[in-house]
């Protein structure tokens, strides 16, 4: 019996170890990609979302059937554009 309870306290102790080495790996994975603020000479303004044309290059399909290249509109979102 007492034999049963050391195998689940030390299968415990090593899940916790675990959790916890995952978290200290989490925060500092996300205080690494943590946005940046402006340099001392970076001038940044806030880009308004605007429409952009895409160019699809011709390709062949599975069964080798050429297929034209052809123009799309993509939305590009709101953006932050900082320049040195």
């Amino acid at each position: 019996m007492t034999g049963g309870r050391f195998v689940r306290m030390a299968a415990l102790g090593s899940v916790a170890v675990a959790l916890a080495g995952g978290a200290v790996l989490g925060t500092v994975g996300t205080a690494s990609a943590a946005p940046r603020h402006p340099g001392h000479h970076q001038r940044c303004h806030v880009e308004q979302g605007h429409w952009v044309r895409t160019w699809h290059p011709a390709s062949r399909d599975r069964r080798g059937i050429r297929h034209a290249g052809y123009w799309t509109r993509t939305w590009v979102p709101a953006h932050v554009v900082c320049e040195r």
